[in-house]
């Protein structure tokens, strides 16, 4: 008996690991149960012992996922710096610097699962648009007090804006794939920074950073 068979957590854990890397190589609708077993070395028996399902395996690639990205974003790069302004533009900065190296890498497991599936697997469009929300949400607070310092009479709301950094991000990765080439998503992500400059512009020395 194999070492992973005798340890069905490490199975489970090669799988959503599988699960996460092939869905963002081939799509979830083209990905198969046997990509899976494949990828992950293990048997069709496996698979069906820990998951019902694709969609199954797909929605736990979706928790794992969402889990990695909240600790991948925690950051002293991001989390250090003394102004709410300083902290958007910081997270901009650090998500450029992921876009290297393969295409389906760096690029998002939810929004390649959504593009393909939001009207006919309800389960796994709700997965993603939590995901994808959730993070935006992790901007709100920041965006809120840069709008406080840099444009307190601007008639957008924060919510809306950090909602678009992410639409913005998701198109980015889909001009990658369309490109085979991340300077694309690199170069979409610098016009952002840009756009949220000109919405944020940086306060004069009498205002105090928050």
């Amino acid at each position: 008996m194999s070492r992973t068979a005798r340890n069905p957590e490490a199975t489970r854990g090669r799988l959503i690991e599988a699960a996460i890397r092939v869905i963002r190589e081939k799509g979830y609708v083209a990905t198969t149960v046997d990509d899976l077993c494949a990828a992950a070395g293990v048997s069709k028996g496996a698979f069906f012992h820990h998951f019902a399902d694709k969609q199954a395996a797909a929605l736990a690639a979706a928790e794992a996922f969402s889990a990695r990205a909240e600790g991948i974003f925690d950051v002293p790069s991001v989390r250090e710096p003394a102004s709410a302004r300083d902290r958007v533009f910081a997270y901009l900065a650090f998500r450029k610097s992921l876009l290297t190296g393969d295409v389906a890498d760096a690029t998002c497991l939810f929004g390649t699962m959504v593009q393909e599936v939001w009207e006919t697997h309800p389960a796994i469009r709700d997965v993603c648009a939590v995901a994808i929300g959730s993070h935006a949400g992790g901007l709100v607070a920041d965006i809120a007090s840069a709008k406080a310092v840099c444009a307190p009479r601007a008639d957008w709301e924060p919510e809306s804006l950090a909602l678009h950094t992410q639409a913005v991000i998701q198109g980015a990765f889909v001009l990658a794939k369309a490109a085979g080439d991340l300077a694309v998503a690199v170069d979409t992500l610098t016009h952002l920074e840009r756009y949220l400059g000109l919405l944020l512009p940086a306060p004069g020395p009498e205002e105090e950073p928050r």
